[in-house]
């Protein structure tokens, strides 16, 4: 069952780095003319995650995408890699993504997945916040505030020594 909301979470997470139009940065490159990374955002979304990386980094290789791609295909990068279980790789990724382009949510959620797969909840609850107050309604922030605040709530045992 934890495995299906993964999953679930990992396929929102990579597929919202490009894809739906909300608030904020709404960047689609599907389409756009660098094929390389349209190819590289279907792959992750299909969580063909090895392939999508290549082909992203290829799209930004080969071709000059315009800043508003580069920091979609950052984000990508990062989702990919936050999927791979890659979070220290992921983070990276979303940091300079976030540097192209502050208002990404989109960078901010997958940055704050990264971190919540490090444990490092301060750090996600901070990089979420910002994601929600740019775009509070999108399902990805929502889903991945649940999964933080029930690792929160985790019962703690307490060992006591005896004499």
């Amino acid at each position: 069952m934890g495995r299906i909301i993964l999953f679930s979470l990992i396929g929102c997470l990579a597929t919202s780095a490009l894809w739906g139009q909300i608030q904020g940065n709404n960047r689609t490159i599907i389409g756009r003319g660098n094929e390389f990374l349209s190819a590289g955002a279907f792959s992750i979304r299909m969580g063909q995650y090895d392939e999508g990386i290549r082909l992203t980094q290829l799209g930004l290789t080969r071709y000059q995408p315009s800043l508003d791609d580069r920091a979609a295909a950052q984000s990508n990068l990062c989702a990919a890699h936050a999927a791979r279980g890659e979070p220290i790789i992921a983070i990276d990724y979303c940091t300079e993504s976030i540097r192209l382009e502050e208002r990404n949510w989109r960078a901010y959620n997958n940055r704050a997945y990264a971190y919540y797969l490090l444990g490092r909840l301060s750090e996600a609850e901070s990089d979420l916040a910002v994601a929600a107050g740019i775009n509070s309604d999108a399902r990805q922030v929502i889903q991945l505030r649940g999964m933080i605040n029930e690792r929160g709530l985790r019962p703690r045992v307490i060992m006591e020594d005896h004499q």
